[in-house]
């Protein structure tokens, strides 16, 4: 699919460094034997736009038997996307699914009230040696979607809009950017992008959208004369023509944003909601652990095991 940024030559890069609200470095975090960089909720951003949290994980590299274990726990309020660079996860939920993932497509849980999920290192990648790298963020939902039914949807690589010009290759994960629309259901305006750049290729992020940010995992990139390598999260000034300009070795970033939610959001543990009184309630669900006759379930073929309360 071809597209013309039509950038005006200098133009974009009028900005000045002031274009950049928020400069994140992520924090790691330990998952159960697995550390992750974790960018979103930061101290001093708590969201870009609907986006609420943002965890890298890997890369890393995996014996014969060994992978990834994340074992049931619960959510509510929120959307989970699970997107992938390399490896595989292999997700069962509380309403049935079961779906393994591979790198370029899509995983959109929607918990909502409320839903169990594990992910785990398929069976058949465990054969031989196996890796992992990827990204998983959580989008808050609005308070008029916090109590609907929690649903599941996988979108594989080719159902994903792929924009691409000269230096420039990016797959549309979520929402709307550019003319065009991913398939996945969402509840506010909402553009998440895996954007692939040449040596010094340039990018110009969506102008239509209320709040952007952007991640590196990979090479490096010039905005407003400046450099920043991988590892790095920017947010946006609103309304700021903003360019990206990859560096010598390319660059690989996700762009994300969209429209900021009506309201702050709590976040206690794997729980997002526009009240406390909601999260209290999910904590005395989860904790009576009275599956499938209070708020939640246990994925089926996957009962023998869950996260306990912290």
């Amino acid at each position: 699919m071809s597209w013309n940024p039509a950038l005006a030559p200098g133009c974009p890069d009028d900005v000045g460094a002031d274009a950049i609200e928020t400069l994140i470095i992520p924090r790691a975090r330990d998952i159960g034997g697995f550390e992750v960089r974790r960018a979103l909720p930061a101290p001093k951003r708590q969201m870009v736009g609907p986006f609420i949290f943002f965890d890298q994980a890997g890369p890393a590299e995996f014996l014969t038997g060994q992978g990834i274990d994340v074992r049931p726990h619960p959510h509510i309020g929120l959307g989970t996307v699970t997107y992938l660079y390399q490896g595989d996860f292999h997700h069962r939920d509380s309403i049935g699914s079961d779906q393994v993932i591979t790198p370029g497509a899509l995983n959109w849980m929607v918990a909502g009230r409320g839903v169990t999920h594990s992910e785990r290192t398929s069976t058949q990648a465990r054969q031989g040696p196996n890796s992992l790298f990827g990204i998983q963020t959580w989008i808050a939902l609005p308070e008029t979607h916090e109590d609907m039914a929690p649903l599941f949807e996988h979108h594989a690589q080719h159902a994903l809009p792929l924009i691409t010009d000269t230096g420039i290759s990016a797959r549309l994960i979520l929402g709307q950017a550019y003319g065009e629309h991913a398939p996945a259901t969402l509840y506010s305006d909402t553009f998440y992008l895996d954007v692939t750049l040449a040596p010094d290729a340039r990018f110009p992020l969506p102008d239509n959208h209320e709040d952007r940010g952007l991640y590196i995992t990979q090479g490096s990139v010039t905005i407003a004369g400046q450099i920043f390598d991988a590892g790095r999260m920017m947010v946006f000034r609103p309304g700021d023509r903003i360019t990206v300009g990859a560096g010598p070795q390319g660059a690989r970033l996700m762009a994300l944003g969209g429209a900021t939610l009506n309201g702050p959001r709590y976040i206690w543990w794997n729980f997002v909601a526009s009240s406390r009184d909601r999260i209290d309630h999910a904590k005395s669900q989860w904790r009576a652990a009275d599956w499938g006759q209070g708020q939640f379930d246990l994925p089926a073929g996957d009962r023998d095991e869950f996260v306990p309360l912290p």
